[in-house]
């Protein structure tokens, strides 16, 4: 009976987020499941490392080195971090992105968690970032579709979109440059 309520309680949030994010009017009734798809697959990476790291360290208690398993969990905890889609400003859809950058002049950056290039890129710039419109391409097609258009077929990211005009994995320094008037 718990499982039953918390089955419909998590399906009618989800399909309040699906509602926010335009998902349900793209996919109809497989929204829930892409939407589960896309933010399952952006985790990944991230709990692969707190597992693993998890894993190591209880090797390292049970052979009596504490305080080096704690260290090694901490590491393991950072890189999760940095590789999930917390350490990016909140993503949102590639018209909405496009549409504030027609208004406001800001960079577009289309990423996608677990891209090194793009964590490079979001570290770099500081704080920053948050000036810029982030749109995460696993969870908008339409975003992976305006980069596919931007790199010959390919999803490759970061690609930062200025004045209509795609950048392909753009310098951190002259992603900063492009914000300068802006700021």
């Amino acid at each position: 009976m718990f499982s039953q309520g918390l089955r419909q309680v998590t399906g009618e949030w989800l399909r309040q987020v699906l509602a926010m994010d335009g998902v349900h009017e793209r996919f109809g009734d497989h929204a829930e499941s892409v939407a589960c798809i896309t933010m399952t697959r952006a985790w990944i990476l991230p709990m692969l490392f707190v597992f693993s790291g998890s894993a190591l360290a209880t090797g390292l208690i049970f052979k009596g080195s504490p305080g080096t398993a704690a260290g090694l969990l901490l590491a393991f905890l950072a890189l999760a971090g940095v590789n999930s889609p917390l350490v990016f400003p909140k993503s949102i859809g590639a018209r909405e992105a496009q549409r504030r950058s027609a208004v406001d002049g800001r960079p577009v950056v289309f990423w996608r968690p677990g891209c090194k290039y793009c964590i490079r890129l979001r570290i770099r710039l500081g704080s920053s970032a948050r000036q810029l419109h982030w749109v995460d391409i696993w969870r908008d097609p339409a975003g992976a579709a305006a980069v596919r258009a931007a790199n010959d077929g390919n999803e490759t990211v970061p690609t930062v979109v200025v004045a209509g005009r795609p950048h392909t994995n753009p310098g951190p320094g002259w992603v900063r440059e492009q914000l300068a008037p802006h700021t």
